[in-house]
């Protein structure tokens, strides 16, 4: 039997901790991995872009700049691949155009091979910049389908926008399902029905998390309709609201036409990596492991574990079934966007806001501009009445043309800015940092030389934690562990009480 090899793209270095633990894995715990994952034999390995540039330089003390650049010194034989959100690059506005082509350049020159670019919206008018200046660089363009459900959302429309994608010079395209939602037989068809409107020759790659529990099934219906690469995480890196474990894609295609072409043993290496560095995020995993609801919500796994921590911080943790049913109400009022970021922010953030204070009676800033087509266009039309209430709050009025037509030339302001700031290195790159996030950049510029902070917890700190709750609790007489955090460096402290 001959049988088609089916690519991989690996997660485990990108979306499987961004969505599993909040993106808060060090570069460090990922390092001794790489050996193994560039000897495995996959078509991708997707290790920088969506929040990891964010997390980096906000929670880690690290630059994502240096995070890439040893990524492509550890995985010479590798195709690195990220995500890319079109014209609002990593960040959560639209850029002028010469900042995305800086940005795809320094990328391009500093390791990155395959830039998946993606809309919020689908909107192609958002995503044909980035894609002319991937191909500028040579490197790989592939231009992405946002997967959701709404009953506007069909099968043609997606292979419609299939070909809109290609003809911006798309050289793959990625069918992306953040929210798990796609089903088999929706897979089934619109793979198929881009191979036979575009050719059997157009590279299609599938993406799926796993929180609905449906998906690997999905991704063999993918493949069964011509699919040429899918996504997974390798198993300890895998399942609840990240994605398929590639050991069980692997299983599931033994005997059928198709094969990985896998290194078995370096899948096991990797496995056994992250088996022994996962428990060390534990306090930032969701507890979702499967949620059907999502069919009905639509709700993403990041976006879910973000609307938590937003109730609980105003005290609430306990409405968050309210919030998921305002959720598609709230998708429905601004033209049934696909929930990815950053639009899945915007609305679950608008659906917090609408659960603890009335209806659109507080309205955010950028759920104002989704409104107003500052994101740029849905394929629904916006609530009428809503659109009111974001033109009287944004004092702006409603536009049609792509959102980045509107913006003034911008790189020569934020080189200038960005020179002021305390430890600026003088690199684009810099600037591009501090373009991407203007509130964090200027701490982290002054904090970087301190080096990376691992926030990951080791079993003696976990353990040293056990026994000080437990000793607290029982009010035990003898040494109780703290953990105290000295200069910004954490330390185990032993307490001797008094007897």
């Amino acid at each position: 039997m001959s049988q088609r090899t089916i690519g991989v793209t690996e997660l485990a270095l990108r979306d499987a901790h961004q969505s599993l633990m909040a993106t808060r894995m060090a570069l460090e715990d990922m390092v001794d991995a790489c050996a193994a994952i560039d000897a495995a034999g996959y078509w991708s390995v997707e290790c920088w872009g969506g929040a990891t540039y964010d997390a980096c330089i906000r929670f880690l003390n690290e630059d994502p700049w240096v995070r890439l650049r040893t990524f492509r010194e550890l995985m010479p034989n590798s195709r690195l691949q990220m995500l890319l959100r079109g014209q609002n690059l990593l960040g959560y506005r639209h850029y002028e155009d010469e900042v995305v082509e800086r940005f795809v350049d320094k990328s391009a020159e500093n390791g990155m091979d395959v830039f998946r670019v993606f809309d919020a919206l689908n909107d192609p008018r958002n995503m044909a910049h980035a894609m002319q200046a991937v191909k500028k660089t040579g490197k790989h363009a592939q231009g992405t389908i946002c997967y959701t459900i709404s009953p506007l959302h069909t099968v043609e429309g997606y292979v419609h926008l299939a070909g809109q994608l290609l003809d911006m010079g798309a050289e793959s395209l990625a069918l992306k399902d953040m929210a798990a939602l796609l089903q088999p037989q929706p897979a089934y068809d619109i793979v198929r029905g881009i191979k036979e409107t575009y050719g059997e020759d157009v590279q299609i790659n599938v993406h799926c998390h796993a929180t609905t529990g449906v998906t690997l099934v999905s991704l063999m219906k993918a493949i069964e309709a011509g699919a040429d690469v899918v996504d997974t995480a390798i198993s300890s890196m895998s399942l609840g609201p990240g994605h398929n474990p590639t050991e069980s894609l692997v299983a599931m295609l033994e005997g059928t036409p198709y094969t990985t072409n896998l290194d078995a043993d370096k899948l096991i290496e990797i496995r056994d990596h992250f088996a022994k560095v996962r428990p060390k995020y534990a306090e930032f995993e969701s507890a979702t492991l499967v949620d059907t609801d999502i069919f009905s919500s639509q709700i993403p796994g990041g976006m879910l574990s973000n609307m938590e921590s937003q109730l609980k911080a105003q005290g609430a943790g306990d409405r968050i079934k309210e919030v998921m049913a305002e959720v598609p109400l709230v998708k429905a009022d601004s033209g049934h966007p696909p929930l990815v970021t950053p639009s899945s922010q915007i609305v679950g953030t608008q659906a917090v806001f609408n659960v603890l204070m009335g209806k659109y009676k507080v309205m955010t800033g950028e759920f104002a501009d989704l409104m107003l087509g500052y994101y740029g266009e849905c394929i629904g039309e916006r609530n009428p009445e809503v659109v009111a209430i974001a033109q009287a709050q944004a004092k702006k009025e409603p536009i049609t043309v792509r959102p980045a037509d509107l913006l003034p030339p911008e790189w020569g302001k934020l080189v200038d800015e960005a020179a002021k700031l305390e430890g600026f290195d003088g690199t684009d790159e810099d600037v591009l940092t501090y373009a991407m996030f203007p509130g964090v950049a200027p701490g982290f510029f002054a904090a970087r030389d301190e080096g990376p902070k691992n926030v990951g917890k080791t079993p003696e700190q976990l353990q040293a934690e056990a026994e000080a709750a437990s000793g607290s609790a029982k009010a035990v007489r003898g040494p109780i562990k703290y953990r105290v955090s000295l200069g910004g460096r954490e330390q185990i402290v032993t307490v001797e009480m008094a007897k």
